[in-house]
């Protein structure tokens, strides 16, 4: 089969095209027949060899995947030819990849495999950030960072089911006006004005959630917009930069930071994580979820795909296809 690798940390130009054994499904885990896997910045984070806990090279990428189950290990009670996407924990830059039967889920008939891929990551992300982790309530202000992205564009529409109001960043007009046709309330150009400004203008003490996965000053700068009382779910460094939070306006502000890292929590509070399921998977049913796929890219054409979202060109998910 051919497998994307990286062999040695670096740039986009570090991903090669390989030939491999297919794997074979241990006891617990199916095989999946490859028909699209979703990109994420984690996987470029790992490439870089800035991801903490990250696999060493020589590796394959990816952490989920969608497509038909080709063969299943002992014990698992799936069938072969059942459409699924599975969160993979690496491997899914590839014709085949193994995953275990409890990080499955099926694939509606209405949705195509590119579609599919794009959920399992950013809608658990998106979901539990807002609900699991940020405790979200009806009529409370939401800012989301990278409103036009993969987790962006779950979290606007999550929260715009919640009732919440929406303050998004994205940078360029197009974008804005993508997370406004998805539900976004109020838009903001982050490239053209400070976020900080916006919501100090729009409200009396700022937002009570924010979603970010940017860090650095993007983390420093939300703190500022963050109401007392008010909760940053951190899920991310695209940035590249660690921010750090100065616990006295934590303390005296009454203001709470939490983080949420979905393999992490998926091996330490599966239960947790997945209680979203049920939900999402109807929503997603009845159309009131939309899974944005921005550009799909051939296996062979991996490092442009990488290359496509480290430049900030990508909206919504970008997907490899085998």
């Amino acid at each position: 089969m051919r497998t994307v690798v990286v062999p040695e940390y670096g740039s986009s130009d570090a991903l090669d095209v390989r030939d491999a054994d297919v794997p074979e499904p241990a006891p617990g885990e199916v095989r999946i027949a490859v028909e699209a896997a979703g990109i994420n910045f984690a996987d470029i984070m790992q490439r870089r060899g800035h991801y903490r806990n990250g696999p060493e090279p020589t590796y394959t990428p990816g952490l989920e995947a969608a497509g038909t189950i080709d063969a299943v290990g002992e014990g698992v009670e799936r069938e072969v030819g059942e459409r699924v996407v599975a969160l993979t924990g690496g491997g899914a830059y590839a014709e085949y990849v193994t995953a275990p039967a409890t990080a499955l889920f099926d694939v509606p008939e209405s949705m195509s495999s590119a579609e599919a891929a794009g959920f399992p990551v950013q809608f658990l992300t998106a979901y539990n950030c807002l609900h699991g982790w940020g405790e979200l309530e009806a009529g409370e202000r939401v800012l989301i960072h990278a409103a036009a992205g993969g987790v962006g564009t779950a979290a606007v529409q999550l929260a715009s089911l919640a009732d919440a109001e929406t303050y998004g960043t994205a940078s360029t007009e197009a974008k804005i006006s993508l997370a406004l046709d998805l539900g976004l309330d109020h838009g903001i150009q982050y490239t053209e004005t400070d976020f900080r400004d916006v919501i100090a203008a729009e409200t009396e003490d700022g937002v009570d959630l924010v979603l970010d996965g940017v860090g650095g000053q993007t983390f420093d700068r939300s703190l500022d917009a963050l109401a007392d009382f008010g909760r940053i779910v951190t899920y991310g460094a695209a940035s590249g930069d660690v921010a750090k939070a100065d616990t006295t306006r934590l303390l005296f502000e009454n203001k709470s930071v939490v983080g949420f890292h979905l393999g992490n929590a998926m091996q330490k509070r599966p239960e947790s994580v997945l209680r979203a399921v049920p939900e999402l998977s109807k929503l997603l049913a009845d159309g009131e979820l939309e899974v944005v796929v921005g550009e799909t890219f051939a296996l062979e054409d991996a490092a442009e795909a990488h290359q496509y979202v480290e430049d900030r060109k990508s909206v919504g998910k970008v997907v490899l296809e085998p």
